[in-house]
């Protein structure tokens, strides 16, 4: 039996389940997404404050590390891609930042053309339902009535208020909006967590067009290639379980993978560098040596201080507290069970000469990992990392198997100004605690401590202890047809491959500052318009601060 759809979607994460539920509002159209994890509903996922546990999960992550970095020591560092119904914007820390408006400007000028902030800014408002936490907040530049649910954070922990006032009282800046007309300075977060839970692209876009509409059907299993014909992309085969399916697609296939997966995916169909391919006998369909090039991160580091007053979260880091605010959550959707925690935070200049904010802060009233682990006793901690590194990347096949690992290479740490750049970040971060308004909380300096001070001391402590945070894109970037790095153009279509598209982080020219969930939502919204042949929402020519 021959099977046949007018639109395969593959993958249904943060820009997939966007573009599954804008195609499919035209009724004409044959809409099937291809997701190879399984369902959303565990509290584990939904539960706001139980974030570190999925994406630690083989049954939600993808289990991706990258290959021994050479700058790091060797070590190799965890990768993790949501597995599951909404991809990673299921399983990551809910923070929602769009990035800076000049972020989208420079898009533009490397040959993203229509994708500059102003082109951008009417998508970001048309997907959001944002809910400030202040009555009379402005929100003019914020969408009010979009299906994606924002909200703003309402910290109270005294520590977090202490961080706030910290900031103040070391002469940096305050906004009450960083995704309004001034993302510079300390700030409470949005967060993507509605009436407790948290609100992913799936439950915002793909699960409402599941159960309202007749033209989308969701589909498990695992995407091994595109099927291209004569340079026209025809279909693709997937595996469910050990068995192979073949699925034709008479309008177009769309790529939204992930910046891991979607070049992974190309590759193995024949699109990228045709030597590299050749190598594992895989026929060349196209050669386009950008795909798998371009590989950018965000780093971070944990500074993590003692707290001497029982007021962080330590407290209820026992197994009858935690039981207490799981049930409360699962009875009422409220509690701390109901927060990711990561309530405040900042975005600041590393110097006066830096154009705009190039490092972020997330500060958290705990001392711990992301894998759970942590500092005996009372504490807190700051997550802080550049923002605009220049290392660069690479995803690369390991075999000719489509469900071999792919070899990820980030090459971090591979600039001399990477070093520069975390060393201010730390002195920045001590700075910050060194305020008066954190006297009556500030105990030891728990990491790094305070006998690391030279650069050399504080090199060694980076290279044994920088984590990812788990942004990874770039790797199908956007381009001008003059670019030979370049993988899709303006309207996301592949060079050189007819009815393909890559639509999600993977295309991005240069990393976003902040968390990328927000802008590879925004490429959905506006990649649908250009698939459907819309014509782009008209340009905000706003100047933001």
């Amino acid at each position: 039996m021959i099977e046949s759809t007018d639109f395969i979607i593959v993958g249904s994460g943060s820009a997939g389940s966007v573009v599954a539920s804008r195609l499919s509002e035209n009724e004409n159209y044959q809409i099937t997404v291809i997701e190879a994890g399984g369902s959303d509903k565990s509290p584990l996922i939904q539960m706001p404050a139980a974030l570190s546990y999925p994406m630690n999960m083989k049954k939600y992550d993808w289990g991706y590390q990258s290959e021994p970095e050479d700058h790091l020591g060797g070590r190799r560092l965890a990768t993790p891609r949501g597995k599951v119904l909404g991809g990673s914007s299921s399983i990551n820390g809910m923070i929602y930042v769009r990035g800076h408006p000049m972020d989208f400007d420079n898009w533009s000028k490397l040959g993203a053309h229509g994708w500059s902030y102003a082109d951008v800014l009417p998508y970001f408002k048309r997907m959001e339902h944002w809910t400030p936490s202040k009555i009379g907040a402005d929100t003019s530049w914020r969408g009010t009535s979009g299906p994606l649910r924002v909200q703003q954070a309402q910290p109270h922990n005294p520590l977090m208020q202490g961080f706030l006032k910290a900031g103040e009282q070391a002469g940096l800046k305050f906004t009450q909006d960083y995704n309004g007309e001034s993302q510079e300075g300390f700030c409470a977060f949005d967060q993507t967590i509605f009436s407790g839970e948290r609100f992913s692209a799936a439950k915002a876009y793909l699960s409402p067009a599941l159960k309202t509409r007749k033209n989308i059907e969701l589909r498990n299993g695992r995407v091994t290639r595109i099927i291209c014909e004569k340079g026209v992309a025809k279909g693709v085969e997937y595996l469910k379980g050990k068995r192979k399916h073949i699925l034709w697609a008479s309008k177009e296939i769309i790529l939204a993978a992930s910046s891991i997966n979607s070049p992974f995916i190309l590759m193995h169909s024949g699109i990228g560098p045709a030597d590299h391919l050749r190598k594992y006998g895989i026929p060349i369909v196209n050669d386009l040596p950008g795909v798998g090039e371009n590989l950018q991160d965000h780093l971070e580091l944990y500074i993590q201080q003692e707290c001497t007053k029982p007021v962080s979260l330590y407290k209820y880091w026992n197994p009858i507290s935690k039981g207490l605010i799981g049930l409360q959550w699962l009875l009422f959707k409220t509690g701390l069970g109901s927060s990711n925690q990561f309530e405040v935070g900042a975005f600041l200049k590393s110097d006066r000469n830096s154009s705009y904010p190039d490092i972020q802060i997330h500060f958290l009233p705990l001392a711990v990992r992301y894998d759970g682990s942590m500092a005996q006793g009372h504490g807190f901690q700051i997550h802080i990392g550049p923002m605009r590194s220049k290392s660069r990347g690479t995803i690369r096949l390991r075999d000719g198997d489509p469900c071999s690992m792919p070899k990820i290479k980030f090459n971090y740490m591979s600039k001399p100004s990477d070093w520069d750049d975390f060393r201010k970040c730390i002195r920045l971060v001590r700075r910050i605690f060194a305020q008066k308004a954190f006297d009556s909380f500030r105990g030891t300096e728990i990491q790094p401590g305070m006998h690391v001070q030279t650069d050399k001391e504080l090199n060694d402590f980076i290279r044994e202890n920088v984590e990812s945070a788990y942004h990874p894109c770039g790797t199908c970037k956007m381009g001008s047809a003059t670019d030979k790095m370049a993988v899709v153009d303006y309207e996301c279509r592949v060079f050189g491959v007819e009815k393909l598209r890559v639509v999600d982080s993977s295309i991005f020219p240069n990393i976003t500052n902040g968390n990328i969930n927000a802008p590879t939502i925004m490429i959905g919204e506006k990649a649908s318009d250009h698939i459907l042949g819309k014509t782009p929402l008209p340009r905000l020519n706003v100047v933001p601060k």
